[in-house]
């Protein structure tokens, strides 16, 4: 990060207590640190880098943004930097002593589930928890669940129907105690699923319960004299503590609640979410939105459910600063604080969106300005969640009327803007009747097996103008062709402007208002128009050419040939015997003259020809 854009944005940093974050390019956070004043400690990075250290150059080097969390006091900011620091892992605050990867607690997906340790990281539905730094700490905890509670270990299909039909029989775990059976039966499906509950509370940090539990058994075994047993329990119990320690101490009085702030500022809206669990603040989240109709305690509303879900919540307490915030889940309470821990709470999370909203206008006013199509295709490259800037993007679209004279159009933009040398007709070849799927079969695989064989470069984008059926053609004809994974296939329905994603039956709403979806509608009505010309252009052709057929002794091949040098019958009629001679021979020249000289009507202008492939 250079120097002159932090002091650019210097001006609005606070002089509060916090922790601040330096991220990179990818938006992976670098190093966490605390302060007693944020401005102060983050100028000490740039007014004196003489005494830094070359790791700490490197560090700042890297960094093309820094965030901060402002808090109440330097011990706060002490105990939120060791959480954020155990969450995220900065390589600039952790020495990094190998390569492997993070160790995860897996709650698996299936009849009564599975709780594991894994390093691999699957999108099927299962439930991960860390990641963790120590396998070792892993291996504790899972030991911990296991004497709590008794959860099968074995990969057996445990579908009801198996169990019904007794495909199985309890193991030895079943016999020493360390699982109930649900294989035979022998333990409800509803009895199993509340164990899982419970596990999923207590890795969320919602573990007094558990606490109590251990208490109980502590105190139990040292008064039977099993002072053995006691000090396992005690050990465990100690384990256990550390490992959900706590970040922030908020108040001994507050216990699990969510803090949400709203600022709206015209159609942005701003929403700070600080989740406190067991009087600690272990994570703080901001969330932006843009008003559309909507009043700020919908806003709100909707909001809080999202957040609460994305960050596995089950508070049973929703702090908000504004009125008329109503949640599905009628269970939570929702609260306006006026006094007390719970009201400085809410004061901390209005201050941060201030602090926000400071730090990003300074950032807009400084802000090098960005060309339009820069800033659409950036917009269109985040709403599809490319890779890549969609800088090459090209369109399809068919044409026909009830099956006749079938064409289709591939239009080309590049840098947002119509690359006109480049679209392309197709006169369809292979397909008889209004068959769209198997025409967007045709052109596709024409298409882009001529871009591979010449070697030129592949589109960034392919719109496909259509609902599923076409886009489910082709995507097959890509997958064949070997580059479905080289570039971002979508088709766009007209009915909703529902954009399509390769075998993924839910739909991207892009707002109406995007300048992105405005640049896939204008590439989709630039196909549309383009291919309807086309259309219209053939349709005239094969009447006029059926024109000069109707002189005897006139063939379709030199009707054709005619028409492709004069463009229309009214200049054939008009040129010399000798020109049109020049092009079809005398013997037609005559024929053509002698009929017209009896005064039959005249073709129609046909428009000059663009590439047909």
């Amino acid at each position: 990060m250079k120097k002159e854009t932090f002091r650019e944005l210097s001006a609005s940093i606070p002089k509060e207590p916090g922790i601040y974050r330096f991220i990179d390019k990818d938006d992976i956070i670098l190093y966490v640190g605390k302060a007693k004043s944020l401005k102060n400690r983050l100028s000490s990075y740039f007014n004196n880098s003489k005494g830094m250290s070359g790791k700490t150059k490197v560090m700042v080097d890297h960094a093309v943004r820094f965030e901060y969390t402002v808090v109440e006091t330097e011990h706060d900011a002490l105990l939120l930097e060791a959480t954020f620091i155990k969450k995220f892992q900065p390589r600039y605050n952790v020495m990094l002593k190998d390569g492997k990867t993070y160790a995860y607690i897996c709650i698996k997906k299936e009849a009564f589930p599975r709780v594991f340790f894994t390093r691999r990281v699957f999108k099927d539905g299962s439930t991960y928890f860390g990641p963790f730094t120590s396998k070792f700490r892993v291996e504790q905890i899972l030991e911990l669940i296991r004497k709590l509670f008794q959860l099968r270990t074995c990969n057996l299909n445990l579908s009801p129907e198996n169990i019904q039909k007794g495909k199985f029989k309890v193991c030895l775990e079943y016999h020493i105690k360390n699982c109930l059976g649900p294989c035979e039966g022998l333990e409800s499906k509803e009895a199993y699923d509340e164990k899982i509950n419970q596990i999923k509370n207590i890795m969320r940090g919602n573990f007094a319960s558990v606490k109590t539990h251990l208490r109980e058994k502590m105190a139990m075994y040292a008064e039977n004299l099993e002072f053995e047993r006691a000090s396992e329990m005690k050990e465990k119990l100690t384990l256990f503590e550390d490992y959900h320690s706590k970040s922030t101490v908020v108040s001994t009085t507050v216990q699990d609640v969510d803090v949400f702030a709203l600022f709206s500022e015209g159609d942005e809206v701003y929403i700070n979410y600080i989740k406190v669990v067991n009087g600690a603040m272990i994570n703080t989240f901001l969330q932006e939105a843009t008003r559309n109709l909507d009043e700020d305690a919908f806003i709100m509303s909707y909001t809080i459910q999202q957040i609460r879900e994305k960050f596995n919540s089950i508070a049973p307490e929703v702090l908000v600063n504004i009125p008329g915030v109503i949640l599905e889940e009628k269970e939570v309470k929702v609260n306006i604080p006026s006094i007390g821990d719970k009201r400085k709470l809410m004061e901390m999370a209005e201050k941060n969106i201030n602090f926000y909203l400071i730090q990003k206008r300074k950032e807009s006013v400084n802000a090098p300005r960005i060309a339009p199509a820069q800033r659409i295709m950036e917009t269109l490259q985040k709403d599809l969640g490319m890779e890549k800037l969609p800088v090459h993007i090209e369109c399809f679209d068919n044409s026909n009327i009830q099956g006749t004279n079938p064409v289709s159009s591939c239009v080309v933009f590049k840098n947002a803007k119509p690359a006109k040398n480049e679209y392309r007709k197709f006169n369809v070849k292979t397909v008889v009747g209004p068959d769209d799927f198997a025409t967007m079969v045709e052109v596709v695989t024409r298409r882009y097996t001529r871009l591979i064989e010449e070697e030129k470069p592949l589109p960034d984008l392919i719109i496909i103008d259509g609902g599923k059926g076409q886009l489910g053609m082709a995507t097959e004809v890509l997958r064949k062709l070997g580059i479905l994974d080289k570039v971002t296939l979508i088709g766009i329905a007209k009915r909703l402007e529902e954009i399509f994603f390769p075998e993924d039956s839910i739909p991207l709403y892009i707002n109406k208002k995007s300048e992105s979806l405005k640049l896939i509608q204008q590439l989709r009505n630039e196909a549309h128009r383009f291919a309807i010309t086309f259309h219209r252009h053939k349709r005239s052709m094969n009447f006029t050419v059926s024109e000069l057929t109707k002189i005897d002794g006139i063939g379709k091949a030199t009707a054709e040939k005619l028409l492709k040098h004069f463009k229309s019958v009214k200049r054939i009629v008009a040129a010399s015997n000798e020109e049109v001679a020049s092009i079809a021979g005398k013997r037609a020249a005559n024929l053509v003259r002698s009929y017209y000289d009896e005064g039959s009507d005249e073709g129609t202008d046909v428009p000059p020809n663009s590439e047909i492939e």
